[in-house]
């Protein structure tokens, strides 16, 4: 039933948080409205046609044929149609649901006694002009995730029309007089529990919200609301925490969410505006677990390349290096020495990092002789992608800048390794971090959720996705 409810579920991804400022903020439209209701009144029907009817029997004084026994029995709804259903938006509440023009059929058989005579036969009812009205509210859960409830519901038939087949016009006073009332008051006790019922069944889907998404070994993302959703009639406003931690310590970063706002857009039926708080908290957390290093071989430079990861190579701009160590292979340890910072500006993200390049040889005996380190300052230029329920992305080197840190071969000139050093990270690094890159972190979704033609843009100091979704049942 989450499909028939993922409007609802959709503004109550998580419970309520204490930080300042969102890292995500989401955005569903009428649109996604639109496209909630298709699913929820298809479902919504199904139970609707679950009604059972209780069988029904009395006694009634017929003129002129007096006391007459008469019994209901086997009603069952054979068709059921909900022409005209609107769902909408109530301003900082929750989700309204309107139906109108509904009809309902139904089959039965009636049996009636009068005097000493018995007679029996079956019935076609016609329930037309059925209303239905019911607003659907959020709460949380003991455990603080988000339950949803039906506040109020009211159904109210129209127009009831029934035939008979078999017996004498007579039984259509039976029917007008005492049976009809009986009849619609059945069906309208019957209805709203069904709309009930439907709610209720979102539940237990509702407890698989991940309010921590893990991302690989080392990381994952939480997704905990922030404050309350903003509802207007237009779409709904909803602000989430969209942090990175390490897996089981949760630090927060020295620096804290900026507010921002998104763009006026409303042609797809959601938007995800992830801000650079969030990519950079994904920094702060890489950097704390250390992975951000990376060792550099000989056999990771392309073979056609006539720079090698040898002292021959680097003894040409640094002889000391060949006088000291003759014709051995180096290792590169290229680390991080503060977390990655990126920046979004429109149309362009942009990403510094700051770190150390530490070049060894390597002697015959395995072991590794320091050689430099050098203070790498690199400029990235970034670009991400939707892939499935993920955001991936890519990076590609722009320019470095390299100042020596410590030199264990002697006074040399740095200028004369940049084009060397930039052409290691291009083949050796940047592949790499494109490996890792490339498979994503997940986006805030609810249950079997799919994203339908994902446009991303970059906008100041936030990306936006704006996209259709689907829901698989």
């Amino acid at each position: 039933m989450l499909t028939a409810w993922c409007v609802v579920a959709l503004l109550a991804l998580l419970p309520p948080s204490q930080s300042a400022n969102p890292g995500v903020k989401v955005r569903l439209t009428q649109k996604g409205l639109e496209y909630g209701r298709q699913i929820g009144v298809a479902t919504l029907q199904s139970k609707l046609m679950s009604i059972k009817l209780p069988d029904m029997s009395g006694e009634e004084k017929v003129s002129p044929i007096g006391k007459v026994k008469y019994s209901i029995t086997g009603m069952q709804i054979t068709s059921l149609g909900l022409p005209t259903t609107v769902v909408g938006l109530v301003p900082e509440t929750g989700v309204s649901l309107s139906i109108e023009n509904a009809f309902i059929s139904i089959h039965g058989n009636w049996k009636v006694r009068y005097l000493f005579i018995k007679d029996s036969g079956s019935f076609d009812l016609a329930v037309s002009g059925l209303t239905i009205t019911s607003r659907i509210t959020l709460q949380s859960d003991e455990t603080g995730r988000p339950t949803v409830s039906n506040a109020n519901c009211v159904a109210r038939v129209g127009s009831v029309n029934i035939k008979f087949h078999g017996g004498a016009s007579w039984l259509y006073n039976l029917f007008h007089s005492f049976i009809d009332q009986a009849l619609r008051k059945a069906l309208e006790n019957q209805i709203c529990p069904r709309v009930d019922d439907a709610v209720s069944e979102m539940n237990p889907h509702l407890k698989t919200l991940n309010v921590l998404a893990q991302v690989d070994k080392y990381a994952e993302i939480e997704y905990s609301m922030v404050a309350t959703p903003v509802i207007t009639k237009e779409f709904i406003n909803f602000d989430l925490k969209g942090e990175f931690y390490n897996i089981g310590k949760h630090q927060e970063p020295p620096f804290a969410a900026m507010p921002f706002s998104l763009l006026a857009q409303n042609t797809s039926m959601l938007y995800f505006g992830l801000s650079s708080f969030t990519v950079n908290s994904a920094g702060f957390v890489y950097n704390k677990a250390g992975i951000l290093s990376l060792y550099i071989t000989d056999d990771m430079i392309p073979p056609k390349s006539p720079l090698r990861l040898n002292t021959k190579t680097f003894g040409a701009f640094i002889p000391e290096i060949a006088k000291r160590f003759p014709n051995l292979m180096m290792k590169l340890l290229v680390k991080t020495s503060s977390p990655p910072n990126i920046t979004f500006e429109r149309d362009n993200m942009t990403l510094r990092a700051m770190g150390t390049v530490t070049a060894y040889a390597i002697q015959t005996n395995g072991t590794l002789a320091p050689l430099f380190i050098l203070i790498l300052d690199a400029s990235v230029s970034a670009q991400a992608g939707i892939t499935g329920v993920k955001l991936a992305g890519t990076v590609a080197l722009n320019k470095i800048g390299l100042t020596v840190g410590t030199s264990y071969v002697g006074p040399f000139q740095v200028k004369s390794l940049e084009n060397i050093l930039l052409l290691v990270l291009k083949v050796a690094v940047i592949p790499q971090v494109n490996v890792r890159l490339q498979q994503g972190f997940p986006l805030p979704t609810l249950g079997k959720m799919n994203l339908v033609n994902a446009q991303l843009q970059v906008q100041k100091d936030y990306m936006l996705i704006g996209t259709d979704v689907h829901f698989e049942p």
